[in-house]
């Protein structure tokens, strides 16, 4: 993975030319001033681990599996938000972890654990290293090894008379679906991260990947789970569904690193399915396109993949307005996925359409879906390029019971452009529903703007702002992003002091040292 960057370096493109000139005339885009350093000139701190420290460690995983030189630090340092981009392109590896151990057994796990534990270490775990949120920079200013499962990337079984697969976390999805699809199977779980996530952080997130209206969430493919933590190990999941208590499952999932590490997933798996088809729709308006898909939630048919993007979203991506009907490019893009045996996707394509457009859309054709499809990997490194070319983009989302959508659409897209025109960047503020349920649905907004003499610290107001638009207006702080370190204090506001109080008194019984992602999710006492 580049470590200045997202994906594979050798994806990256600069933007066009015309879209250079674009951003300049329409958000006053200025160049970059300068490239990012070559790896081999980025400093980072000094280790703060002993010696002792270190061979203490490599006891437990071997010499060749703990690394404190500069390009193993370097590369697990934060995340890939575009703060954390910003920052490691101006050579900042100032949260650089001590060392990176790479453990190969949920054994290995608990030792590492228990060893940090005793000697005031922290332990950030560590997968793809996909975070936007802050989840692998933890605080406090603890010395810190980043937990790197790469090691533990097995399918360890596949029960097919259950259609159940056990994974081991340090598994990245393309690998997962390879061994599952050389057996037949797949997970359908393909975010946005796919190419470089792993099993675990997907658990650990409560990852929602692009299929989600058609094989649910990560969380909703979970089944059992195995956890370390410095006090022992966690076994939960013996069937499907129980009545033996509250779920412990659903206190996992979701956790960030900060209640344990996950050495073990089983989830639901399915057939590779027959068919693979997608199409375009087009509304009228954002408000019409999201009455239909409601329509399909609550009252069927429900497509494997469904989404919407906003009037400036739609005309953003489109090279050609026409592929929506009509020059001006007015309206909005609908892509709709089927999965399934062919017969059975014939049938629900059919009756969706009878849906959509008794809900006004006009149907598209195979085009504007196929598109998406080929192209729905591409968001990070278009990204890149932006930065690149002195762009800032970044992302948020956030999820709301559809009686709510229309306010929180209105009030984040205010708070984010209100707050970034103030700082003298306006923005281009894009969104879409990604995730749709029969009670409500995500939204997922993009925002592009100027740099500024200080893009992080413009960022941070208008974050800000956004969380605070979300939590006023009913909305979640997080559809699938997760919480971190950067939505934290919201959190708090939406699970309430008792609820914050809680999830702390869990985290002091599991890590009663505290060294688990330090400041991650759980709220700190007030």
């Amino acid at each position: 993975m580049l470590w200045s960057g997202w994906g594979d370096p050798g994806r990256a493109a600069p933007l066009p030319e015309p879209v250079v000139r674009l951003l300049h005339d329409l958000l006053g885009v200025r160049p970059a001033e300068a490239p990012p350093p070559p790896l081999a000139d980025v400093a980072v701190p000094a280790s703060r681990l002993a010696a002792g420290d270190l061979a203490a460690l490599a006891r437990i995983v071997g010499d060749r599996h703990v690394a404190d030189d500069a390009e193993a630090r370097v590369r697990h340092t934060r995340g890939k938000s575009t703060p954390d981009l910003l920052r490691i392109r101006a050579g900042d590896a100032s949260a650089a972890p001590d060392a990176v151990v790479l453990p190969g057994t949920h054994e290995e796990v608990l030792d590492v654990l228990r060893l940090c534990a005793g000697r005031g270490v922290a332990v950030v775990p560590f997968g793809g290293g996909t975070s936007v949120v802050g989840g692998l920079a933890p605080e406090g200013g603890a010395a810190f090894v980043a937990l790197d499962l790469r090691r533990m990337d097995a399918l360890v079984s596949l029960d097919e008379v259950s259609r159940t697969a056990v994974l081991q976390p340090g598994l990245r999805a393309p690998e997962a679906e390879a061994l599952l699809g050389a057996r037949g199977y797949t997970l359908g779980h393909f975010p946005q991260s796919y190419e470089w996530a792993s099993i675990g952080g997907f658990a650990a997130a409560r990852s929602s990947g692009q299929a989600s209206a058609g094989y649910g969430r990560f969380d909703d493919l979970v089944v059992a789970l195995t956890v370390a933590t410095p006090e022992g190990t966690l076994d939960l999941g013996r069937a499907p569904k129980s009545a033996a208590g509250p779920d412990l499952r659903q206190l996992v999932l979701g956790s960030e690193g900060a209640l344990g590490v996950i050495t073990s997933v089983t989830v639901r798996v399915r057939p590779v399915p027959e068919a693979r088809e997608y199409e375009g729709w087009r509304f009228a308006s954002f408000d019409a396109g999201a009455a239909a898909l409601r329509g399909l939630a609550q009252d069927g048919p429900m497509p494997a993949v469904l989404r919407l993007s906003d009037e400036t979203e739609t005309m953003v991506g489109l090279a050609d307005p026409s592929e929506i009907g009509g020059d001006s490019g007015a309206g909005c893009l609908a892509v709709l996925g089927f999965e399934g045996a062919a017969e059975r996707v014939a049938e629900v394509r059919a009756r969706a359409a009878d849906a959509l457009r008794a809900a006004g859309g006009e149907p598209l054709g195979a085009g504007p879906g196929e598109k998406w499809e080929h192209g729905r990997f591409d968001a990070p490194y278009l990204r890149d390029a932006l930065l690149d070319a002195g762009a800032f983009a970044e992302t948020l989302e956030t999820a709301a019971f559809w009686s709510d959508v229309p306010a929180l659409y209105e009030a984040v897209r205010t708070a984010l452009t209100a707050t970034l025109s103030e700082l003298g960047t306006p923005p281009l503020v894009m969104c879409h529903i990604s995730h749709v349920y029969a009670s409500g649905a995500s939204l997922y907004f993009t925002v592009v703007s100027a740099q500024g003499a200080d893009p992080v610290a413009h960022w941070a107001r208008a974050k800000r702002a956004a969380c605070d638009a979300i939590i006023d207006a009913g909305g979640t702080i997080s559809h699938h992003h997760g919480v971190g370190t950067d939505h934290r204090d919201w959190y708090a506001r939406e699970i309430g002091p008792l609820g914050a109080a809680v999830l702390r008194a869990v985290k002091e019984r599991v890590d009663p040292s505290g060294i688990l992602n330090p400041g991650v999710l759980v709220p700190p006492a007030v």
